[in-house]
């Protein structure tokens, strides 16, 4: 399998990384468990988690996911065989959320009880938090990082501006920065990364590890009509892309995929996998039958026409 560089923290990850917040919230554990046994044999290595997984669910604080990932960890080990990437800042089910000190110091150590490992090797700003000092959450980070708890840091949900802000804050204080980025794109989500974030990661070198990467679930093909929104709970949120532009995209993966011999979903992963800017697009599965396609993606290469054409249709 392909490695990839997360920005300059010495991190490799395969092309593609896995999703984990189905962990605990659309497959139950022993489900998950054979998940990321498959995911090991195939390759793709590198677990995003975070501790708010899956604090949706009625009954759920947070930690569901870290927790399972962390069971699988015992029961299997070979915690050197995965690269495990969390997150902390969003709101707990205890109501407590952000980035202070205090919060970060804690939840490190939460994290890494329910994930049975003594260090994580990417742990990320789930999203900004303004009533913090970028000064205080980035000493913290580095705090972490000396201790040997994590190994790099990151970023996610940060705009341009937050993102060069914080990476100044390092460049000031001599510390590790945010080595990566986690933003919103895909060819349905385009704008925002596009404008700002995308060119700012490249000059800088910022790996970019995308989450949505196949827009929820809609990329894949299986929502043409309101009557598909059943398919699945992530099926109600599809109403925003089922538009003329919508359609447009999936006309336009249908038609490379045809040429390719692939699916929609595939030719999505490859057509992010052609940007430059792009490290590692988040994708999920919860099937072997899903898994091969994550795989098939990653050695699915587009020609320039074929990606200008998708890059027409969902402009």
């Amino acid at each position: 399998m392909e490695q990839r560089s997360l920005g300059r923290s010495g991190i490799a990850v395969p092309p593609i990384v896995f999703g984990g917040n189905i962990f605990g919230w659309t497959v139950d554990a022993g489900a998950s468990h054979h998940i990321l046994d498959r995911l090991v044999e195939v390759g793709l290595t590198a677990i995003d988690t975070a501790d708010v997984y899956s604090y949706w669910v009625p009954g759920h604080q947070g930690g569901e996911s870290e927790t399972i990932i962390g069971d699988w960890l015992a029961a299997r080990g070979g915690r050197h065989k995965v690269q495990i990437l969390t997150k902390v800042g969003m709101k707990m089910g205890n109501g407590r959320q952000g980035l202070s000190r205090t919060w970060i110091l804690e939840e490190i150590d939460a994290s890494l009880r329910r994930l049975k490992t003594d260090y994580v090797d990417l742990y990320q700003a789930h999203r900004d938090d303004p009533d913090t000092p970028l000064e205080e959450t980035l000493s913290t980070f580095a705090e972490l990082i000396k201790a040997g708890k994590v190994r790099a840091i990151g970023a996610s949900n940060y705009t341009a501006p937050r993102l060069k802000a914080a990476l100044e804050v390092s460049a000031k204080l001599g510390i590790p920065r945010y080595e990566t980025l986690q933003p919103l794109y895909n060819l349905m989500d385009r704008a925002d990364f596009e404008a700002e974030l995308g060119p700012l990661c490249q000059a800088e070198g910022i790996g970019v590890i995308n989450y949505y990467a196949l827009a929820a679930g809609f990329l894949s093909g299986k929502y043409r009509s309101e009557a598909d929104f059943g398919k699945s709970k992530r099926g109600a949120s599809m109403v925003k892309y089922l538009n003329e532009r919508g359609h447009k995209v999936l006309a336009a993966l249908d038609q490379v995929a045809a040429a390719k011999g692939a699916t929609p979903a595939q030719v999505s992963l490859a057509w992010l996998l052609a940007k430059p800017a792009v490290t590692a697009p988040i994708a999920s599965a919860t099937s072997d039958a899903q898994i091969e396609e994550l795989v098939k993606a990653v050695t699915l290469k587009l020609s320039p026409a074929e990606v200008q054409a998708l890059d027409a249709a969902s402009a």
